[in-house]
């Protein structure tokens, strides 16, 4: 793995750093060996984040680089729009100075930037955006693929965006590899590419004609190529978010589901999504579950909690109220993914 440094300078407590937060909970691709973040500087990320691997945070690149070795640096940010924050170009230049290849992956493209592109040349650096969409002659269309796959495909969505679809997934992919199952998975944002997912694809980049297409294309290769028995599908914001619904509409339709996994944040008033000005309330549970049944067909056969804002008796008040009203199991994906494990194993059987 490579050594990299993660940049979210004054965004590492917030749902903007979710590429950061996702990354130093699961990486398969890159060493993180630091943090800049000059709000947090001085302390460790596990004092800032819950459940994450415990890395320095620094004030700036040359703090790093006088105490470790480090080959890239990650835009650890995924900002509304995609768009670079202002204060980071000028640690992007430093680094690029620096000899340090950058990895980003916001809808701006860094290897587009002409000074950034300049730089790079001048000092043989790269500058990889993993959010471009492959050219227009590389997409797929929609092929109807399902009856091809023979194993269960089961997506991970949410209630609304920068929930812990993504989390929940991995760690539920983890509880399933260690009972000595078959199973794959494929991101379809920045976040899930940069963890290490060997099929995926940044599915807000794509044409609209391709979305479907190029998603089911990536689900038919993870069969084709390792004949698993579970495909798990990372979900993107929400099919009633009334900003970011293209994503699970995609999604759906391309994985054709067996069942779905629903990750909801119970103490969440507002959706994330300028919820400082637009106050777009959360939606109800009985909805969420009733619009991916009618649009793909497929039965909620668990719902996952986020409870950053839940003391562990409400966490607990809620996962039996779930179960009781929904009857399908429910936990913190991060605690107890054995048992969102134990019903997907339980679904296989049943289809």
């Amino acid at each position: 793995m490579t050594k990299t440094v993660i940049l979210t300078d004054e965004h590492l407590d917030q749902g903007t750093a979710k590429t950061a937060h996702g990354l130093l909970r699961h990486s398969e691709k890159y060493e993180i060996v630091g943090v800049i973040d000059s709000k947090f500087a001085g302390k460790r990320t596990d004092e800032v984040l819950s459940r994450c691997k415990p890395v320095k945070i620094y004030p700036d690149l040359p703090s790093v680089l006088d105490e470790k070795d480090v080959e890239n640096l990650i835009v650890g940010v995924a900002t509304v729009g995609g768009y670079l924050p202002e204060n980071f170009k000028e640690h992007i230049e430093e680094a690029v100075e620096n000899g340090l290849d950058i990895i980003s992956g916001l809808h701006y493209f860094l290897s587009e930037d002409e000074q950034l592109k300049e730089m790079a040349e001048e000092h043989g650096v790269e500058l990889k955006d993993i959010r471009k969409s492959p050219p227009l002659e590389e997409l797929h269309y929609f092929q109807n693929r399902k009856e091809e796959i023979d194993a269960l495909t089961i997506p991970f969505l949410g209630t609304d965006s920068s929930v812990g679809k993504r989390t929940a997934l991995l760690e539920t992919y983890k509880a399933l590899k260690k009972r000595d199952n078959k199973v794959e998975w494929v991101a379809t944002g920045q976040t899930g590419l940069l963890q290490g997912a060997d099929y995926g694809l940044p599915l807000d980049s794509i044409e609209g004609d391709y979305m479907v297409g190029e998603l089911e294309h990536q689900i038919w290769r993870a069969w084709e190529e390792n004949e698993p028995d579970f495909i798990l599908i990372e979900g993107q914001g929400s099919i009633s978010h009334p900003a970011y619904v293209c994503g699970s509409r995609a999604i759906l339709s391309a994985s054709q589901p067996d069942g779905v996994v629903l990750q909801h944040d119970p103490a969440r008033p507002y959706r994330h999504y300028k919820e400082d000005e637009l106050h777009w309330p959360m939606p109800e549970l009985d909805t969420e579950i009733e619009l991916i049944k009618k649009f793909s067909g497929s039965d909620v056969i668990a719902i996952t909690l986020n409870p950053v804002d839940l003391t562990e008796e409400e966490k607990e008040k809620y996962i039996i109220k779930y179960e009781q009203q929904y009857h399908v199991p429910s936990a913190d994906a991060l605690e107890d993914p054995g048992k969102i494990a134990n019903r997907i194993e339980v679904q296989d059987s049943l289809n």
